[in-house]
């Protein structure tokens, strides 16, 4: 796959993102307008973040990063048959993972509110209420691992379209609910359940044009798999399927480094808690401002590192992985084209556009200031943690998952550290902080580590193109600031300027990715 089909993939996924993006603002806006930074709210974020991290842990991340390679290999050097049957042998371990981990979070949901947020315990209203939400979502665990099957199984195949629109379904059915049941905390988690089952059911007629049939079976005859069609599920073949156990032994460091990440998040989550410390609201703040900088994040970089990963899975099967090196460098060099400008349009706007999307119903002044602090405080790391994903799917493309696992524990450590260091002078935005910084250590470590498994790949020419987007970025933070708190324009008018100024800036300092971007969108070979 070529640069151009690689940002063709990636814009399709991004485009679909952005689309998911504004509805998932138009659903948060809803959220703090009816519940603000109270203690629904929290309920809700804390209630809806346990579902999610199981969706990192066993669904969409590690799941999709551990099939990607191996089913684009099956896809690419074995028979047809040989892939379907892989696919339903996964089917199959899947199923059964993830209705245990339903059921068990069903059942010990008191339990893991008492441990990811203490804080709650002395509020009973609050930990009842959160109690009750954890269990009414945690369905939804088993919904989005079946969707990150089905993103595995068509992203293999090239297909991006389908699972890169499922969120906006998702997000479509919590704003419904929303509305027809206004101030009640149990629509948003219905809406939740709804648009599960819906994403999930859209995906199937995607997958069944591509050859999917659930009732494909086989039988192990004298070592041999056999192939042909039964009536009904053969669990058995997706406990001793050769290729799946290949998979497991995959997931599982990505498992672990998912599991590290997700501390990370629950540690945020219980030091937010501790209202006494770092003010109230803190738990909600975090998740409105974490809302606004994962937009950019997930439309361009998680999405350029989707589109980049079975590409990258392909090269790193070449001789010489030149042609992966160079994959790995203008994927790099493309997020910081987009990821620089943003972290610093982030920086300059945060109160501006936080009180634009929340400032309304219970959603006050004072919710806006401590959000506001917390995402310009959370986008000094956009570049970082775009660039991460990058690096982290070229390690998955070379099956090596065990090295961003170490990594992000090396980083989950100074994470904590440093939270604890900023949480007592910087209050909620310390939390904020010391993420961007654990981020930015994660990315220069793994970058490290990578040059010196796979040999240079293109240090100074990054270097050169991050110097020349910074200065490009500076420019256009400039004429934003002037623009908004001198003349005081419009947000969108102050945007607009923004963007012109820094695409006039990149073309001044001859940043050689906006002509790869600028051809692309014009369609020139």
């Amino acid at each position: 796959m070529s640069k151009k089909h690689i940002l063709k993939s990636a814009g399709t996924i991004g485009f679909a993102t952005v689309i998911s993006r504004v509805l998932g603002f138009l659903r948060d806006i809803l959220i703090a307008k009816f519940f603000g930074t109270a203690k629904y709210a929290q309920a809700f974020v804390v209630a809806f973040r346990i579902p999610n991290m199981l969706r990192d842990l066993i669904g969409e991340g590690a799941m999709n990063a551990a099939f990607v390679p191996i089913l684009s290999e099956y896809s690419e050097t074995r028979k047809k048959e040989e892939f379907w049957h892989l696919a339903n042998a996964l089917l199959n371990a899947m199923l059964i993972i993830l209705a245990l981990v339903t059921l068990l979070g069903v059942a010990f949901a008191p339990v893991i509110i008492r441990l990811i947020a203490p804080g709650f315990v002395d509020d009973p209203e609050k930990f009842r209420v959160t109690v009750y939400l954890t269990r009414l979502l945690f369905p939804y665990v088993l919904l989005v691992g079946l969707l990150a099957y089905c993103m595995g199984i068509l992203n293999s195949l090239k297909h991006f379209s389908a699972p890169a629109f499922a969120p906006a379904i998702l997000n479509l059915s919590v704003i419904i609910c929303a509305l027809v049941r206004q101030g009640s905390v149990r629509a948003l988690a219905t809406g939740v359940l709804i648009g599960g089952v819906i994403q999930l059911v859209v995906q199937v007629p995607f997958l069944t044009a591509r050859g999917f049939s659930p009732f494909q079976t086989s039988r192990l005859i004298k070592g041999e798999q056999k192939f042909g069609t039964g009536h009904g599920f053969n669990f058995l073949s997706g406990i001793y399927h050769p290729a799946v156990k290949k998979i497991g032994r995959l997931l599982a460091p990505r498992v672990l480094g998912s599991c590290v990440y997700q501390i990370n998040i629950f540690i945020n989550t219980l030091l937010a808690s501790l209202s006494s410390i770092v003010g109230e609201g803190g738990v909600a703040a975090l998740y409105y401002a974490n809302r606004i900088f994962q937009f950019p994040l997930a439309i361009f970089g998680i999405a350029l590192a989707q589109a980049a990963l079975p590409t990258m899975s392909r090269e790193a099967l070449e001789a010489g992985l030149g042609n992966l090196k160079k994959t790995l460098s203008f994927s790099l060099r493309a997020v910081n084209f987009i990821m620089l400008p943003a972290s610093v349009g982030l920086i300059v706007l945060s109160e501006p556009i936080t009180s634009m999307l929340f400032e309304r119903g219970m959603f006050d002044r004072y919710s806006t200031f401590i959000t506001a602090r917390a995402l310009s405080l959370y986008s000094i790391g956009l570049f970082s943690y775009a660039g991460i994903k990058i690096l982290v799917s070229c390690f998955y493309s070379l099956k090596d998952t065990l090295a961003p696992v170490k990594v992000a524990s090396a980083s989950l450590i100074l994470n904590i550290i440093l939270s604890i260091i900023f949480m007592f002078p910087l209050k909620i935005s310390g939390l904020a902080l010391a993420t961007s910084l654990s981020g930015t250590f994660n990315f220069f470590l793994l970058f490290f580590i990578l040059r010196k498994k796979i040999g240079a790949i293109d240090g100074a020419k990054i270097l050169r193109s991050f110097l020349k987007v910074f200065m490009a970025s500076i420019v256009m933070a400039a004429v934003i600031y002037v623009s908004i708190f001198k003349i005081k324009l419009n947000l969108f008018i102050v945007i607009s300027l923004g963007m012109l100024s820094y695409g006039l800036a990149a073309v001044i300092f001859d940043v050689k990715e906006a002509k790869e971007f600028l051809k692309w969108a014009l369609r020139i070979n």
